[in-house]
């Protein structure tokens, strides 16, 4: 929870690393605002409220009959709204200079919203500006008691009753004002940027989003391994058992001992793709010696240089280290097979909580981040609520970043 000025607690939704949500900025920032300055704000709101209301009033009178007349209700509903934004961009004003608050810059609210929040403000403001004139009152109230008890005209039972009359109204002014303050601060939040109910519909529709990406991620895996154990292994047994019988029937020991090495290369080759198969489905390295050592292999079995920067000092959560793995698996074998680049760099450094991958090749670039494979990985980052970029301009080179939150 993360508390505003005005003493407001607003939940604090997930977002991944580096991505704001969708249409943001969509969450109010508040910057730290002096005691002095808040209370001269909540003044100022007082007068900006009797603003509100006397506009409310005049246009209202003015307008009514336009407005409910249907051929000029459009006109009129477009002058009132003219002026009702007006109020509104004084108001986020003076929320951003008095209170610290810092609204999504190309957030637009409705007129429903607008007109809904004018309407709220010119109430808690005026409400406001009567608890204060009340707290101002018993102020001088206080005086007076002070200067009775000092001149000898006030007997102590009158005073103790005066004392506690007066406590528990000043607390109840106070705590009206700051109630007063609260609401205040919450309808500026939904008015100048998404409420918390819009936020939280934007995060499920997010979570529906990428947990459907992951489970056609995964179908997708699962589709290109069967075609891999069919196309490549499977052929490859077939023609070992060939190559098997052809030396059973041979009479010839000389041709034998030729198809006996064949066979026996290709049970190499089977065993090498077989391996190459099973770390694409998991690395078991990742397990046993963590998540260097497994971008050594990944390196290893390139057929072009790989540079790798490994600057991690903590241990990382397990399915962060899987994602990072295959960010930096899928990226180098794209770049291997596809680029026709000469070398790639691949460098993984924790930043605070994230995680941040990245790999670079001086390949020719056009990779298409909608293709099957990074569609995969972003789908993979995004389960994870981190993000992923795909910079391959036409001549390259082609950068693949993710941030990957490890909290």
């Amino acid at each position: 929870m993360q508390e505003d000025p005005a003493g407001i607690t607003a939940p604090h939704l997930p977002r991944p690393a580096g991505q704001q949500d969708p249409g943001e900025g969509d969450a109010t920032e508040v910057l730290p605002a002096s005691r002095t300055r808040r209370c001269a704000g909540t003044f100022l709101g007082c007068a900006t409220a009797l603003l509100g209301s006397l506009y409310f009033l005049v246009a209202g009178t003015v307008l009514g009959p336009f407005l409910l007349w249907p051929l000029t209700r459009t006109s009129a509903l477009r002058i009132l709204m003219t002026g009702a934004r007006r109020l509104t961009t004084l108001e986020r004003s003076r929320r951003a200079v008095f209170f610290g608050d810092r609204f999504p810059e190309h957030y637009e609210a409705s007129d429903r919203k607008i007109l809904r929040y004018l309407a709220v403000r010119s109430y808690t403001g005026l409400l406001g500006g009567v608890v204060i004139g009340l707290l101002g009152f018993g102020i001088v109230l206080a005086g007076l008691l002070v200067r009775g008890m000092t001149q000898g005209t006030l007997h102590w039972e009158e005073l103790l009753m005066q004392v506690l009359l007066g406590s528990v109204l000043l607390f109840l002014d106070v705590q009206g004002l700051h109630s007063l303050a609260t609401l205040d601060a919450r309808t500026a939040r939904e008015c100048f940027g998404p409420s918390e109910r819009e936020l939280l519909r934007r995060r499920i529709r997010q979570l529906a989003t990428s947990r459907a990406a992951v489970v056609q991620a995964v179908d997708t895996e699962r589709r290109r391994i069967e075609r891999d154990l069919h196309d490549g292994i499977q052929q490859r047994l077939v023609a070992l058992g060939m190559l098997l019988g052809r030396i059973r029937r041979g009479r010839d020991p000389e041709r034998a001992d030729a198809l006996l090495r064949q066979a026996h290369q290709e049970s190499q080759d089977i065993l090498a793709e077989l391996r190459e198969v099973t770390w694409r489905i998991y690395p078991s390295a990742l397990d046993g010696l963590g998540l260097e050592e497994a971008l050594g292999g990944v390196s290893e079995r390139c057929g072009i240089p790989v540079r790798t920067e490994f600057d991690v000092s903590e241990e990382l959560p397990q399915p962060v280290e899987t994602a990072a793995y295959f960010v930096v698996s899928e990226a180098v074998t794209n770049a291997a097979k596809h680029s026709r680049a000469t070398a790639v760099s691949v460098r993984v450094v924790l930043r605070g909580r994230v995680l941040a991958v990245q790999v670079r090749d001086n390949g020719e670039g056009g990779a298409d981040p909608a293709g099957s494979g990074l569609s995969g990985l972003r789908s993979r980052t995004a389960a994870l609520d981190g993000v992923l970029r795909v910079d391959s301009p036409a001549g390259g080179p082609t950068t693949i970043t993710a941030e990957l939150p490890c909290a």
